[in-house]
């Protein structure tokens, strides 16, 4: 099995305290991210970086309530300067919550052969929940890093990751940034 890194929405207009769409736990995960990253670089594993990027009047913020955030050229749609991506990681810009979802992600991991995802990011109930459960759907193998993830309220978070493991039968993992280990949750 080949397996791919996908940092989901570590983006300034989420992660920057005082953003529009501040969520923070965010910057309590980064450490975790970053080894996620180096160990998925160490193991010539793609990391790709799945974004929100909106037009100035996108639907989502009218849609869904949002206030405008990740608004394409903006300094709130660049990704963390902690998680800058390396030369060979790849980038998909993304207008709604599944990273599949009109988006070039799927026809990337085909090319690149791979068939499991490993999911770190924000928000855990919102972006990281149905990008996982596309992903589901098409029939790759999914794993969620447990202290990678973060989500606006303690309940919804610790809901998606329920919903995750036991409606779309997600690994939710850890990975322990003391050592560099990755640990199955217990059940």
């Amino acid at each position: 099995m080949k397996e791919a890194l996908l940092v989901i929405d570590m983006l300034n207009d989420f992660v920057l305290n005082g953003a529009p769409l501040e969520v923070p736990d965010t910057r309590s995960i980064i450490p975790v991210i970053k080894l996620e990253i180096e160990k998925a670089h160490a193991a010539g594993n793609p990391v790709i970086y799945v974004c929100d990027s909106h037009d100035a009047e996108d639907k989502e913020f009218s849609k869904f309530g949002w206030p405008a955030h990740a608004v394409k050229g903006t300094q709130g749609a660049e990704i963390v300067d902690e998680l800058k991506p390396a030369n060979n990681d790849i980038v998909i810009p993304k207008t709604t919550y599944s990273g599949f979802y009109g988006t070039d992600l799927e026809k990337t991991l085909r090319l690149l052969k791979v068939d499991s995802l490993r999911l770190t990011g924000d928000v855990t109930h919102i972006c990281v929940l149905f990008t996982a459960a596309d992903a589901v759907l098409r029939d790759y193998g999914v794993a969620v890093v447990e202290n990678g993830v973060a989500g606006l309220a303690r309940e919804d978070h610790d809901a998606a990751l329920r919903i995750m493991k036991n409606v779309m039968g997600v690994q939710i993992v850890r990975s322990d940034s003391e050592t560099g280990i990755r640990t199955k949750r217990a059940a």
